[in-house]
């Protein structure tokens, strides 16, 4: 069962999804309307060099940046450019890091000024579905388990989840197995053991599942133009209750000040 990791490496993981998690902060506290995505992804590759780790997506399949950056309707996987940030812009910030040979991946959505109230209550919704997924994340569960708790809070509110990019295992790769799909049937797929590490990442548009790729061969955005949301934790699976590696506290913190 090499998908269940010793609480020295969980403790290794720890770090590293701290340390996106302090990334993630940085890049919150330069992001505001008239920065580029490509200053913040600079800001953010400093930030990481700094501390000791290397910026994990950085050349990863030939990925050209540290950072994915996704504003509005693209879901995932924005490439960092000058396009330069707008007041009602909402912006996806995904970060990994490899520090001691481990991996940390977390995302975060922010709203940019005000935003439009449907989608307000887009990233509402959605980073209420990464806990409930996070709550099904339990040994004796299975994926299924986590995909029907996503699925069935969004698709309430008739949000499309995203079929085609999913969750995935975490340690010393960026994608483990298993696939951690948002969708599922409770039951289903893979049982949860206590000791896995999992990346749980929500990813829910405002309108139809449906995505499409740009001709750059990264950049996922929505079919329809519409707006899409994406959180992301990293968790080990324990019994009764997951427990979180990454935290959101020190983007909330600055967020807070900012206010």
């Amino acid at each position: 069962m090499a998908l269940i990791k010793t609480p020295e490496e969980i403790g290794l993981i720890k770090q590293s999804s701290l340390l996106v998690g302090k990334t993630l902060a940085e890049v919150a506290r330069h992001l505001r309307p008239g920065v580029t995505t490509r200053e913040l992804d600079r800001i953010a590759e400093q930030f990481i060099r700094d501390h000791g780790a290397i910026p994990g997506f950085k050349g990863y399949h030939g990925y050209p940046a540290a950072l994915c950056i996704s504003v509005n309707s693209v879901v995932v996987h924005g490439i960092p450019n000058d396009y330069a940030i707008k007041e009602g812009d909402i912006v996806s910030v995904d970060c990994g890091v490899v520090l001691n040979g481990f991996w940390g991946d977390s995302a975060y959505t922010f709203a940019v000024g005000e935003i439009a109230p449907e989608v307000q209550m887009l990233l509402k919704h959605t980073l209420e579905s990464l806990y409930k997924g996070i709550e099904a994340a339990v040994a004796g569960n299975r994926i299924g388990d986590i995909g029907h708790a996503v699925q069935s809070h969004v698709e309430q509110f008739g949000y499309g989840v995203v079929r085609d990019l999913v969750g995935h295992g975490l340690g010393r790769q960026l994608h483990e197995k298993p696939d951690v799909p948002n969708f599922g049937r409770k039951g289903t797929g893979p049982m949860l053991h206590e000791g896995m590490i999992l990346a749980i990442e929500p990813m829910i548009n405002l309108g139809t599942p449906h995505v499409v790729m740009d001709k750059d061969g990264w950049t996922i955005r929505t079919r329809d133009g519409k707006p899409s949301a994406h959180f992301e934790h990293d968790i080990v699976v324990r019994k009764g209750k997951a427990e979180i590696l990454s935290t959101f506290s020190y983007i909330e913190e600055v967020l807070q000040s900012k206010l």
